[in-house]
């Protein structure tokens, strides 16, 4: 399932091949001609992690093609957004903002994952197999413990439905199965704003910000990135052990973190929330003896052909190989490496993570029939069986058949959807030009040097995937 591929057998072998095909073109030719993928055919994973850690490796947006298209996803306030402000002390004034707010002992931060997944999960009924999209069901319950952790407060229903439909929003055009809707964000945005106003956060707000960039901020780095990446973590493992009843048996059964984290590895190994990274370079990279990279040239990391590789049976879910391996010897960068930009909640996620999967594996046990792929666009539809009802497996059969001839059905509409929607958004993106436009008018802000004619060895030979 590699890349986001299905097994044969899985039921959408029937899926319009055009239509795949048609829209990675598009997606493809959005950078623009000066862009190297790593690994490839050529530079192996060495490459991609002597590359990823490479100082001058550290652009965000100034001058790649994709900023425009992020940009437009992530509005409003993509500028200020963590992931996508340019290296400097404005980039190390919000990060340390994030590391204070994602602070807390392990036991507290554990706890309250723990409360947020319990009010959620109170409202699912425990009398009988409900239906749900993973996604869906998780999302609000990180919404909460998110606002807790900007607030230090509980969460009110407002509150929580406000992040909860900005977050879904966001994640939806990402995925390119629904347009944006910008009211549906500002309505978040006002919120936040008055609560900034009224001095409502307790932690101080990134001091080289303005008043609406502080909103800006909060609104995207701990109500959308957060909220999202968490989300779609717990999607993922959730869908693994519904897919893996044996795993899942073993999670239950075991009362320790050591397994779980194994099958918190493996899940992110197998199926990591980004596919693509991609930075701008701010001076000479050498890939090899004969090939430079020139400063303003874009490099996308591949995160699942990276994790790909260095394994037995790369494509397999299998949690015990992590019995046998190092971290630190494993071609796995979840949270990213630590001298690029790493992910901020290396530590929180899983801590976080594991709270949230035993209080959902203490009421339910899960299944699922449904195809796991790294974008999951469907939302991880899942079964959930109360612990304490009795068997019925006639019932579960119905259920588990509907759910794979759903999926089937949905892959091929969903696949239309998507490559139309998506067309309409790079074409709109392109139209904006949101980040062409604020480094045309504040050159300052970190444009790296434009690319220079014939520099570097080879300049258009790049293996591509």
């Amino acid at each position: 399932m590699r890349n986001g591929t299905r097994p044969a057998g899985s039921g959408t072998w029937w899926l319009p091949r055009a239509v795949v095909t048609l829209r990675g073109r598009i997606f493809e030719k959005v950078n623009g001609d000066h862009t190297v993928t790593l690994p490839n055919a050529t530079y192996g994973p060495e490459v991609f992690e002597r590359v990823y850690a490479h100082p001058a490796v550290n652009g965000r947006s100034a001058g790649a093609g994709l900023s425009d298209l992020f940009w437009y996803w992530l509005a409003p306030g993509p500028e200020v957004h963590q992931e996508h402000l340019e290296p400097g002390e404005r980039y190390e004034d919000v990060a340390a903002t994030t590391r204070q707010l994602l602070a807390g002992s392990s036991d507290d931060l554990a706890a309250a994952a723990t409360r947020a997944f319990a009010r959620v999960l109170d409202a699912v009924p425990d009398t009988r197999i409900s239906l749900v999209r993973l996604r869906d069901l998780v999302m609000p319950a990180w919404a909460e413990f998110c606002y807790e952790l900007v607030f230090k407060e509980p969460c009110p229903p407002h509150a929580r439905e406000l992040v909860t439909a900005h977050a879904d929003d966001v994640i939806s055009a990402l995925k390119c199965t629904a347009l944006r809707h910008p009211a549906r964000r500002a309505r978040l945005t006002s919120y936040l704003a008055e609560r900034v106003a009224a001095g409502d956060v307790p932690h101080p707000l990134p001091s080289s910000l303005s008043p609406a960039e502080q909103v800006h901020y909060l609104q995207g780095t701990m109500f959308n990135t957060a909220v999202v990446q968490l989300s779609e973590a717990t999607a993922h493992v959730l869908l693994a052990l519904a897919r893996h009843p044996g795993v899942q048996r073993r999670v239950t059964r075991e009362s320790g973190d050591r397994y779980l984290t194994h099958v918190l590895d493996e899940t992110m190994r197998l199926y990591p929330l980004f596919g693509i990274a991609h930075r701008i370079t701010t001076g000479e990279v050498r890939l090899d003896a004969d090939t430079v990279l020139s400063a303003g040239s874009v490099v996308c990391f591949s995160y699942p052909d990276y994790h790909a590789t260095g394994y037995d049976r790369p494509d397999e879910f299998d949690p015990d190989r992590w019995a046998g391996l190092s971290a630190k010897d494993a071609h796995h960068i979840p949270f990213g490496v630590a001298a690029n930009r790493p992910c901020p909640a290396w530590r929180l996620s899983p801590l976080v993570l594991r709270a949230a999967v035993r209080e959902v594996l203490r009421r339910f046990r899960l299944d699922s029939t449904a195809a796991h792929t790294r974008s999951i666009p469907h939302r991880a539809p899942c079964l959930l069986v109360p612990r304490a009802l009795p068997p019925r497996p006639r019932r579960l059969g119905a259920l588990r058949a509907f759910v794979r001839a759903r999926d089937a059905v949905e892959d091929v509409t969903r696949g239309v959807r998507q490559l139309v929607l998506g067309t309409v958004m790079v074409l709109h993106a392109r139209h904006q030009r949101l980040a062409v436009r604020h480094f045309e008018e504040r050159p300052a802000a970190g444009c790296p040097a434009a690319r220079p004619e014939g520099r570097g060895d080879r300049q258009h030979s790049y293996p591509r995937h």
